[in-house]
């Protein structure tokens, strides 16, 4: 006898306009599918810009999303609101750049004050991450690429976002 398979009555997945093959499942997730896989946003701070990245909704991958030009405190942080909201961020990893040997200098004391501003705004845990050299590593991988240096000089601070957000990841994962 012949079984009938339980996915029969379902559209085939090729030629199928919809957001989805599978009528059961959203296309897009919801508020309380991304509630249950908090996002992280990691955040490579520089006086000029501010690389972005964010993770997957597994908590396993990081990937940039885009780099802020800086212009003043009040215009900064309203895109990173726009970035938090958009994206349900739950926690933020911003780089700290610690000198060669490990001490904390001028740069570190500025990004202890700046994680400590976005906690009071945001309400969120704010993690620092030593990124040494995570711009020297970016910069190396972008020259590994045909990216024109016009170009590499736009996404550096997306790559070293990332880079941050991942080594974080991969330490808290284990």
């Amino acid at each position: 006898m012949l079984r009938r398979s339980p996915f029969q009555h379902r559209k085939p997945f090729f030629g199928f306009s919809g957001g989805t093959y599978n009528p059961d499942v959203p296309s897009e997730p919801t508020r309380s599918q991304n509630s249950s896989h908090p996002r992280v946003l990691g955040l490579d701070v520089g006086s000029k810009r501010i690389g972005l990245a964010i993770s997957d909704l597994l908590g396993i991958t990081a990937q940039g999303i885009e780099t802020i030009q800086r212009q003043n405190k009040r215009l900064d942080f309203g895109q990173l609101e726009k970035v938090i909201r958009e994206y349900d961020v739950t926690e933020l990893v911003v780089g700290y750049p610690l000198r060669m040997s490990g001490a904390e200098g001028i740069q570190a004391e500025k990004m202890q004050r700046f994680a400590e501003e976005l906690r009071q705004r945001f309400e969120l845990p704010v993690h620092l991450w030593d990124e040494r050299l995570s711009s020297a590593q970016a910069n190396r991988l972008l020259r590994e690429t045909d990216m024109s240096i016009k170009r590499r000089g736009q996404v550096v601070d997306q790559m070293a976002a990332v880079l941050i957000l991942q080594s974080w990841m991969d330490a808290r994962a284990g």
